[in-house]
């Protein structure tokens, strides 16, 4: 395919684009993974993962509906100004950069206010939350990521919404180079001046890496123009990102409650406090990132459908809407499958040569079994906000989240950890398959 024919394909070559960086990203961050499995062990990965679930909340809260509104106006804005062959200053309505505008002062404004609510209840959110004091320093640095990610966000959103990936695709590379870097460069000094090493240089990473991609970012969007009023463009990104956010936000938080009670119950199966935590630490720093390692193709996928959808939904293009849902369930599948006997074949030598660690590798051949359903789900639900289905999307994570939580709360205790990763299996099986049968009754 040449290079013209490519420029006529802007879901095909975003989806190039995304992935080839999400590729080259996953591989930088699967030896960084390797490294601090090794410099903090498997008790140190485990509270690191601890803080993570309050950081995709912070996440949900802040900015990830306004990214997805951004996304879906922008491509909407661009479409009617295309149907209504004038400039989009004409015809009354918001331009796609007055969005851009418009999203970027709400997910200011509420980052800086999580901010401020993470740093100052650092102590009482890792002591009674997260159930690990040692948790306390961390969120507190960490708090200084949400501003700066929450513009990354934004602007990646408004790009995907032109269907312009580069740079969201090459700022995500750029994050994690600037991650790695700092976090071996203070892994250094740490060592040429004794310190020792600690899960600190780590959030540290997560600071710098956020904050480099911010400034890369910025300097791609020049001084384009703001059309429209910026209130009409507020009142349209609060509406949709309202309930988008609110759905997250409770998403998220259930997901928190999810990863936070896996090292308790761990105990209550008849671990000790340190080895529930390398368990959580090998399961979510080592068996999961590998497992979701392929998926930085669905997520690209996924990332260009919604709004591909949307536009086409704006131009009433049911032809368009019924083939993306077919190829996507065809090529999920097909990925998927690959990937699972992949796993099934390879998962122990990976937990034994990658990690040094044989209970890795029974994770990733227990998980691998979910690959089909997981990319499944992710890129369908992609789809059906796409379509402006928010609630049906959320109704779904709900289903796949209480079965994830019967798991941990009654399973756990009794049957250890293998039996939540059967419970996620469950779950991701029960969300394709819900999301398959909503699809095809609307597109009848």
């Amino acid at each position: 395919m040449n290079s013209k024919s490519l420029q006529s394909h802007p879901l095909l070559t975003g989806t190039l684009l995304l992935t080839i960086a999400g590729l080259i990203s996953r591989i930088i961050g699967f030896f960084y993974r390797i490294f601090l499995s090794q410099t903090i062990g498997a008790e140190g990965v485990g509270i690191y993962q601890l803080i993570f679930p309050l950081y995709a909340l912070t996440f949900s809260l802040t900015v990830s509906g306004i990214q997805t509104a951004i996304s879906r106006f922008t491509a909407q804005a661009v479409a009617a100004s295309c149907s209504n062959g004038v400039p989009s200053q004409n015809t009354g309505l918001c331009n796609d950069r007055c969005y851009l505008t418009t999203g970027l002062i709400l997910s200011l404004f509420l980052s800086f206010l999580c901010t401020i609510f993470l740093y100052h209840f650092a102590t009482p959110l890792a002591v009674f939350f997260l159930d690990e004091p040692r948790c306390q320093v961390l969120l507190e640095i960490l708090s200084l990521t949400v501003p700066f990610g929450a513009i990354h966000a934004c602007i990646n959103g408004y790009y995907y919404g032109l269907k312009k990936t580069f740079v969201p695709a090459t700022s995500q590379l750029v994050e994690q180079v600037i991650r790695v870097v700092c976090v071996f460069v203070l892994y250094q000094i740490c060592l040429e001046r004794h310190y020792p090493v600690t899960v600190n240089i780590a959030v540290w990473g997560l600071v710098a890496g956020e904050f480099g991609a911010v400034l890369y970012s910025i300097s791609f969007l020049g001084r384009g123009k703001c059309y429209g009023s910026k209130l009409l463009g507020l009142k349209q990104i609060f509406l949709m990102s309202t309930p988008l956010s609110a759905n997250r936000v409770l998403v998220n938080l259930l997901q928190s409650i999810e990863a936070t009670m896996i090292p308790g119950q761990l105990r209550n199966y008849g671990y000790s406090v340190s080895e529930s935590l390398s368990v959580y630490g090998v399961l979510t720093g080592m068996a999961l990132p590998m497992v979701l390692f392929p998926s930085v193709i669905t997520n690209s996928v996924s990332v260009m459908l919604l709004p591909a959808i949307a536009e086409a939904q704006e131009k009433e293009d049911q032809h368009y809407i019924r083939n993306a849902i077919r190829k996507t369930c065809f090529y999920c599948l097909f990925l998927g499958f690959l990937c699972t006997v992949s796993f099934l074949l390879l998962g122990n030598w990976m937990g034994k040569v990658l990690f040094a660690n044989e209970l890795a590798g029974t994770f990733i051949v227990i998980l691998g079994w979910m690959c089909p359903f997981l990319y499944l789900s992710t890129t369908l639900s992609s789809i059906l906000n796409g379509l402006g289905k928010t609630t049906t999307t959320f109704t779904l994570n709900m289903v796949g989240l209480s079965l994830r939580i019967v798991s941990v709360v009654w399973e756990i205790p009794s049957f250890g950890i293998k039996a939540y990763l059967w419970g996620t299996l469950i779950s991701q099986i029960v969300m394709a398959l819900a999301s398959i049968a909503v699809l095809s009754r609307k597109n009848k």
